[in-house]
Order: C-alpha cells, then sequence, then structure tokens
C-alpha cells in the first residue's frame, strides 16, 4: 500500500499526448489551446473613440480656458463608427464622434454628451475641466501587432472566443480528447429504468463518471460487464485495443468476484499501483497497457499504449478517485495548469487510522476566506452525502487530530 502522494506522481509519470485537431472556433469552447494566438494588427487599430459626444482639439479647449473665452465649438460634421476617418480642419471647431469610430484627425480629446449642449450645429461645453485625450482608446494600447493575446495550453471560454473571432482566427488548434470506455461489474447491478430485485441495485457510478468526464468536456461511453472472468477477459482485451482509457467500478478489491486485476495480468496491463493508504477509495488500481508493432492489426487501432483506472465500486470511493487521481492525469496530459486550493477547516476532526482522509465538506467564504464544514455520511457507499457536500478536504495521514482553522487541500466538485 503506497501513500497518496506517491500514488498521484506515478500517474502523473504516466500522462499521454492525444494529438492536436483543429476545429471551428466557435466549438471550441471547453477545449484546450494548442497554439499561441497572435494580434493580426495593432489592437485597437486605431485611436478608438470610447463615448459619444464631440472631439475636440485640446489646446485649442486649455487657450480658451485660459483667457475666459465662450467654450462654444461649431460643428464641422460626423464621425460614426465603421466610416472612414475625417480631418477636424479647423481646431475652433469640433466634430461629432460615436463610440467605435476612428478619432477625427486633427482632434484628441472626446468629451460626452452629457457635458454639452447643442444647438443650431454650436457644441457649447458646460464643464471647464477635461483631460488631454479623455474618452479615447489609443491605437495599439490593448495589443500590438505579433503580440500573443491567448496563450498556448488555455482553456477556452468566451472571453477567448471573442478574442478568436476579433483576429480572425475562423479555425484554431486545441487538443484532441481521449476515448474513453468507462466498465461497471457486477451482477448485483441492473439499468437505471429496471425495478431492481431485493438483492441488487441500480447502476449509478458509471453515470457519476460520465457526468465528472463531461466537467472536462471529455465524451465517453459506457458498458457493463457481468462478474464473468472469460468474458471480461474477452471484452476488456476489446476495449483495451480501441480506447486511450478505460474507467472501471468496482471487483478491483480482494472479493472473489473481483477478477479485474487477474485479467489485467493476463491481458499485458502492467500494474503500476494497487491499493493507496487512503480512505475512501483505498483498493484503488491504476496500469497502463504498452503495445507492440506485433500488436497492430489495423492502422487506425494502434494505440502507443492505453490507460486502465481502476476505482472501487462503493460510489464515494469512485468519486473521489475520480477528481483526486484522474482528473490531475487528464489536466497534465493536456497541458493545462490548474492551482491546487486550500480551505480553513471550520471545526475539530478526529481520523484514528494512518490513511490520507478525503472528508466531504460544504464549503462557504468568511471574511474572504474559503472555509470547509464537515459534513456527515455513512461510509463510501453513501452516495446520497454527496449531494449535501461540495468537495473533498484532503487530510494528511501523519496525525489524527485536526484542529480548527487548520489549513488543507481542498478538491472542489461544485
Amino acid at each position: 500500500m503506497i501513500l497518496v502522494k506517491e500514488a498521484k506522481n506515478i500517474i502523473l509519470n504516466s500522462t499521454q499526448n492525444f494529438g492536436v485537431k483543429e476545429i471551428p472556433f466557435l466549438k471550441s469552447v471547453g477545449s484546450i489551446l494548442k497554439e499561441d494566438i497572435l494580434a493580426d494588427r495593432d489592437f485597437p487599430p486605431f485611436n478608438r473613440v470610447a463615448m459619444d459626444g464631440i472631439a475636440v482639439d485640446f489646446q485649442e479647449f486649455s487657450s480658451r480656458l485660459r483667457s475666459n473665452r465662450q467654450l462654444k465649438f461649431k460643428i464641422e460634421g460626423i464621425q460614426p463608427a465603421g466610416s472612414a476617418q475625417i480631418t477636424l480642419k479647423n481646431p475652433e471647431n469640433c466634430i461629432e464622434v460615436m463610440t467605435g469610430a476612428m478619432l477625427p484627425k486633427n482632434a484628441n480629446t472626446v468629451i460626452r454628451y452629457e457635458d454639452v449642449t447643442i444647438e443650431n450645429g454650436i457644441a457649447t461645453i458646460n464643464i471647464d475641466e477635461i483631460k488631454d485625450r479623455q474618452n479615447v482608446h489609443p491605437k495599439g494600447k490593448d495589443g500590438k501587432l505579433g503580440d500573443v493575446l491567448i496563450k498556448q495550453n488555455t482553456k477556452i471560454s468566451a472571453a477567448e472566443i471573442g478574442v478568436l473571432a476579433t483576429v480572425g482566427k475562423s479555425f484554431v488548434k486545441v487538443a484532441k480528447q481521449p476515448k474513453v470506455m468507462i466498465v461497471s461489474t457486477g451482477d448485483e447491478l441492473v439499468g437505471v429504468d429496471e425495478t431492481p430485485l431485493e438483492h441488487q441495485i441500480r447502476r449509478s457510478n458509471v453515470f457519476t463518471l460520465v457526468s465528472l468526464l463531461e466537467k472536462l468536456n471529455i465524451p465517453s461511453e459506457t458498458a457493463h460487464i457481468t462478474d464473468d472472468k472469460p468474458i471480461l477477459k474477452q471484452k476488456i482485451a476489446t476495449y483495451l485495443q480501441e480506447y486511450d482509457v478505460l474507467l472501471f467500478s468496482g471487483a478491483v478489491s480482494k472479493g472473489k468476484f473481483d477478477f479485474l486485476p487477474e485479467v489485467f495480468k493476463e491481458l499485458g496491463v502492467k500494474k503500476l499501483l494497487h491499493k493507496v493508504a487512503q480512505r475512501p477509495g483505498k483498493p484503488f488500481w491504476f496500469g497502463r497497457k504498452i503495445f507492440s508493432n506485433a500488436d497492430k492489426h489495423k492502422e487506425n487501432q494502434y494505440k502507443k499504449n492505453t490507460i486502465v483506472f481502476g476505482f472501487p465500486g462503493n460510489p464515494i470511493s469512485t468519486f473521489v478517485n475520480c477528481l483526486a487521481y484522474f482528473y490531475p492525469w487528464y489536466y497534465k496530459s493536456v497541458g493545462l495548469s490548474v492551482a491546487e486550493e486550500t480551505a480553513i477547516l471550520a471545526e475539530n476532526v478526529t481520523f484514528k487510522p494512518n490513511l490520507t482522509y478525503f472528508l466531504q465538506v460544504k464549503l462557504s467564504y468568511k471574511f474572504g476566506h474559503l472555509v470547509a464544514s464537515p459534513i456527515a455520511g455513512n461510509g463510501s457507499g453513501d452516495l446520497a452525502s454527496l449531494v449535501h457536500a461540495d468537495a473533498f478536504l484532503q487530510l494528511p495521514n501523519d496525525k489524527n487530530e485536526f484542529k480548527s482553522g487548520e489549513v488543507f487541500p481542498v478538491i472542489r466538485y461544485r
């Protein structure tokens, strides 16, 4: 049995690159960007008017103010957004300008309509203090031609979509997602739409995993295999060829029908770890099948390796192991950097076993700090307790008493 830190290091040293694909930018939300996005021109590309109003020459305004002359400016014309730049011909005049328009040539300051009265083609400025270049968004202030606007390995959101559109990036390179199969095992499991007998329960873990992967924008398929070793071996052999990642729920402990470790070994899946010093989720199994050229049947089926996560069957165990191990493995595989988050323990907790404890907690903010309040559950089989919590607080294995006010890593799922 190994420590959580050691298990995580083993898993993070087994990441893999799934390649890059080019997709329409509007389809890229949630994807991981695999190229730097550069400015194709200065941003903004011209001195941009930031307020509806009038554009004037600041020196003329200042001169009139010093000599107590009237702040009245004849309107020479209008500069709408989207129109070619016009010129202020007489510095004693002004030009009406609209938000987003090019700042007229020979003008350098914009005074908003709210501070101006316009009558008979004359704009009277009603304030006696303005700043040079106020309400002007200078050319190139947001970025110069060739500047990196979005760095590679950024997760694309609506904010990035706007930038992609602005630079004319109609197709964008993103990380391919792994092809994932999620497998449940056990004769006690029946379908969601079935009525279970007294000794049966409905399948739930696979759908929890499907949802956890959907949060990462990873599509997945599901399958259920009964506790029959030959059938398990036959189907898993096929899945190893066809998928990048296999996620199993159940059949990795020491029960008489927990065949998966034996099946993995017989199919050439190298065990990298089995059993982690943690609660819940101790029987966790992780390994990798490396294919050689001799295993290649069809070019499009050939995989360098297939990663296998064998989660324990109890629902809380499956849930926390996916968050604690699969998520970081995926982040590193696609190059996404995710900062570790911490929270303050809200009350004293005692945990006697010499194991890392993933404590279910409810999160809140107090005085700007993230606070974790323990949620009482009934063990790793208490699926319903997940709906009352927001996260798991990771309590270390090197002590048994955890005091209110101490800070620990937190793994959110809300």
